[in-house]
């Protein structure tokens, strides 16, 4: 069968290649630079931590190396400390360059064969037929490429999207940045933090706002709201916030510093209308767009190409699963509106005038707490999508059982038990093809698994497991946050939870599955596949 076409090498393209050969799919990736990243320190992203584990699952790259886990966060106002957090307990952001993740990704993809990346590729033509996809580059060496279905990673201006005349409306420059990546020592080590309405405000700010991200080697990215508006922002006038805000939080004259990078960030609201056009897809930045409040768009961006891996990879292997590649839509489209949605409410309360109880009626938190939860990835801004409502969610299990985690959001990352014996973080098994089926089962981990593997409820579920409609591996926690002994988890390739159910439900465990996996295969019928081609 064909490979996959992929179109952009940016991270969300790399990562979408090495998730399918992860699952044994090879795929090429068009890029229309010569393949070389320029090192910008100035341009980072904040990675939640199931985003940072795919990474590091994908690469091999130590994150905690390359990146910096922060310390804590604090949001002052004015001169008052409104809000101290610190992740003792908890999992912290991994903020990282973009450039040293998109390195890691590249050099990852060098050493797997069933990948490969032609620069100097640009896209032009996108033809599309019942079997397959034609796609043509300009460049040194025009070429056609035939593949089985074509995912458009092209970025903010995708040719893709433009191709199959998918319309992206939205709201231009809803937040604009100056940003300054800098060495310098400040006084809080490890902590990041978001400063509104400093007393300082010297250099023409209005309202105030500037948020201090740490990085690796003493390096900060320093971000301030600028005002409405298209002012230019000149060299001098960022020299002079830059010096103005080192002297106010270090409380005296401007400590010293090395001045690395500097740019304007314009964020922009955006979602395209359909995600899907036959065997053409789309994904990341060509998809959507947000960044307001703190929210991260490149998370998003490697949450699709996780979520659409595992579907591609079904379908290429098992033949057409058309409910299951629908899915993608609904479930990314449904999660990036959601929270685009929620900051497109809030946006004009916190950045206006007026106080927020007068707006959002039995409002409790304040502005700083909104916004910290964009900045953290919690609540209404911040939260990973969950998919209760996907089409291939199961409906009406009897033996459902309730536990901390939601049907549709993403699982604990607890410790289990692989089929060789071995102890291994759930993550680890993720991504592989195969659906995991984790048994909760107290004291297992203290026995030899020769010892338990054949007794009680295990031969019935695992021969329930090898009777599933999909691979699946089966798994053993000696415990699961709010899940009773003897539950069973079902978890999707990409680490959503389908189900947990109460003790070895066999019809059950079998039914969630094979609605996972969009019901039974099927082939498209002509007429299906011809309005797939050419819908728009």
């Amino acid at each position: 069968m064909d490979p996959v076409i992929i179109v952009g090498a940016g991270p969300v393209g790399l990562t979408l290649a090495l998730a399918l050969a992860r699952q044994h799919v090879p795929s090429v990736v068009l890029d229309e630079g010569p393949g070389k990243d320029e090192p910008r320190p100035a341009r980072t992203v904040v990675l939640r931590e199931d985003t940072a584990a795919l990474m590091e699952r994908l690469t091999g790259l130590p994150v905690d190396e390359a990146g910096l886990h922060w310390a804590g966060w604090r949001s002052l106002r004015r001169k008052q400390v409104m809000r101290e957090i610190t992740f003792d307990d908890e999992p912290s952001p991994l903020h990282i360059a973009q450039h040293v993740l998109t390195g890691a990704l590249r050099e990852a993809l060098a050493r797997q064969p069933l990948a490969r990346i032609v620069v100097d590729s640009r896209l032009d033509t996108v033809e599309q037929e019942p079997s397959g996809v034609t796609a043509h580059t300009r460049g040194p060496k025009g070429t056609w490429w035939r593949g089985s279905y074509l995912v458009g990673c092209d970025g903010p201006r995708s040719t893709v999207r433009k191709l199959q005349d998918i319309r992206f409306p939205g709201r231009t420059a809803v937040e604009r940045h100056a940003v300054a990546a800098l060495r310098v020592e400040l006084p809080w080590d490890a902590e990041a933090l978001l400063h509104r309405m400093p007393p300082w405000r010297t250099s023409g700010a209005s309202g105030g706002e500037v948020t201090g991200r740490p990085l690796p080697d003493g390096v900060w990215r320093l971000d301030w709201l600028l005002p409405p508006g298209k002012d230019l922002v000149t060299p001098e006038l960022l020299l002079a916030r830059v010096r103005e805000t080192l002297a106010g939080w270090t409380g005296g004259s401007t400590p010293p510093y090395d001045l690395l990078d500097t740019g304007v960030h314009t964020v922009h609201h955006r979602v395209a209308r359909r995600w899907r056009v036959g065997r053409v897809f789309l994904a990341g930045d060509a998809a959507h767009l947000l960044g307001a409040l703190g929210t991260q768009g490149l998370d998003e961006g490697l949450r699709d190409a996780d979520n659409l891996a595992w579907k591609l990879a079904l379908a290429w292997h098992h033949g057409p699963h058309e409910a299951l590649l629908d899915s993608y839509q609904a479930e990314r489209r449904g999660a990036v509106a959601a929270r685009l949605r929620a900051a497109d409410q809030v946006l004009p309360l916190l950045r206006g005038g007026g106080g927020l109880r007068a707006y959002v009626p039995g409002a409790s938190r304040g502005h700083d707490a909104l916004l910290t939860d964009g900045h953290l990835g919690r609540g209404t801004l911040g939260t990973p999508g969950a998919y209760a409502s996907s089409p291939i969610a199961p409906r009406h299990l009897e033996g459902e059982v309730p536990v901390d985690t939601e049907p549709g959001a993403p699982v604990a990352d607890v410790r289990v038990t692989a089929e060789d014996g071995s102890f291994v973080a759930l993550r680890e098994r993720l991504g592989r093809g195969a659906l995991l089926v984790v048994l909760v089962a107290p004291g297992t981990g203290v026995w030899d698994r020769k010892h338990w593997v054949t007794a009680g409820i295990m031969p019935r579920l695992a021969a329930a497991v090898t009777a599933l409609p999909h691979p699946a591996e089966l798994l053993v926690a000696e415990s699961y946050p709010g899940a009773a002994p003897h539950t069973v988890l079902l978890v999707r390739p990409d680490g959503h939870l389908v189900t947990a159910l109460g003790g070895v439900r066999p019809a059950d465990l079998y039914a969630a599955a094979e609605a996972t996996l969009g019901g039974p295969a099927k082939e498209r019928t002509e007429s299906e596949a011809e309005a797939g081609a050419g819908v728009r």
